[in-house]
């Protein structure tokens, strides 16, 4: 038999799509107590999720003891997998963890303050969009979904040209897989909202397309923020915190169906939307 042709393995080469945690400082304390305020009320939000260390918006003379972020990474339950790099390989080839490259091949210092703005969201909102398991319940004319922890954002996006007004953003383009968007009011979605994408706004979110990503509004605690699309095939769906994914299938009387979803009583609600 050919050593080529093993019936019980291959070796090929491929890619794989994992967060990014980007760091910023080189005060680990004020890291650590951040990313604790940020996850505690949310332990299984991003539980075994693959996780590289970006450390290219650090200087080149700047240094960060990975090997204490990896360790400061899995107290969230994440999963630190390498690190990505640039000028800063010198010194990041001394962890344990090996180097990766980015699939965006730029420099995070590169990175515009226009690519933070429709990238990175406030502070002050609590990090969450989880792959945790939700029961389904079925009800005639709409669908209620049981609550769990907040939810909130994920690693850090290609940037998407955007029309905002003082209280409405509005994404005239498909995003795709990576991309991620926030809004301080409410959120408008003319194209596509592809898998792995991600679109969060404080107010309501409304998409005139598919829904294949995430989508996360009320992030601040808005309960009665809303969620309307015209075709519903999400990987999760949040309300104020409230999310449910989908590894339980939706009532087909919903999914691939225009919606409209809010929150009832801290439990999500999808009603098809009567568009004629």
């Amino acid at each position: 038999m050919s050593p080529k042709k093993s019936p019980f393995f291959e070796l090929r080469s491929g890619s794989v799509d994992t967060l990014l945690f980007v760091v910023k400082t080189t005060d680990l304390d004020a890291m650590r107590a951040e990313l604790t305020r940020r996850f505690e009320a949310t332990p299984e939000f991003f539980a075994n999720d693959v996780v590289a260390i970006d450390v290219r918006r650090l200087a080149e003379n700047e240094r960060m003891p990975l090997a204490e972020i990896a360790h400061l990474l899995e107290s969230v339950r994440m999963r630190p997998v390498g690190v990505v790099a640039d000028a800063q390989q010198t010194w990041a080839t001394q962890c344990a963890l090996p180097l990766l490259e980015a699939r965006d091949r730029r420099g995070a210092a590169a990175k515009s303050a226009d690519e933070d703005t429709a990238s990175t969201p406030p502070a002050g909102t609590a990090k969450a969009e989880a792959e945790a398991e939700a029961e389904a319940k079925a009800a005639t004319a709409a669908t209620s979904m049981p609550a769990t922890a907040p939810a909130e954002p994920a690693s850090a996006a290609e940037p998407v040209r955007l029309a905002t007004s003082s209280q409405t953003m509005v994404v005239e383009k498909p995003l795709r897989s990576g991309q991620r968007i926030y809004a301080k009011g409410d959120l408008v979605v003319l194209g596509l909202v592809s898998y792995g994408a991600e679109v969060i706004a404080e107010g309501n979110i409304h998409i005139y397309a598919p829904l294949r990503g995430r989508a996360l509004a009320g992030v601040q605690g808005n309960h009665d923020a809303r969620i309307f699309c015209t075709c519903l095939e999400p990987e999760l769906i949040s309300i104020a915190g409230i999310y449910r994914t989908t590894e339980n299938p939706l009532p087909a009387d919903v999914l691939g169906k225009p919606v409209q979803i809010w929150l009832e009583e801290e439990k999500l609600m999808i009603e098809p939307l009567r568009l004629t």
